[in-house]
């Protein structure tokens, strides 16, 4: 990654910001459900998710999901 602002490019900054932003929506809003009982199966399925998170995966793009299903 570059070192300053200036060195970056508009994807390398879209994807700080959109971190940033990510993280601090975790941070202020935390989860609603913490605290419920899961069932097994979820349970695991959402430490699976988080862990990729952690490891920085990222989803789908919302845009090429929607052309994906043939929503634009």
């Amino acid at each position: 990654m570059a070192a300053n602002v200036g060195q970056l490019s508009t994807d390398e900054l879209r994807e700080i910001i959109g971190s940033v932003i990510e993280e601090k929506l975790k941070e202020i809003l935390g989860d609603p459900d913490e605290g419920l009982d899961l069932k097994a199966n979820i349970r695991e399925r959402l430490l699976l998710q988080q862990r990729a998170v952690t490891e920085g995966e990222r989803g789908d793009d919302l845009n090429e999901v929607a052309e994906r299903l043939g929503l634009t």
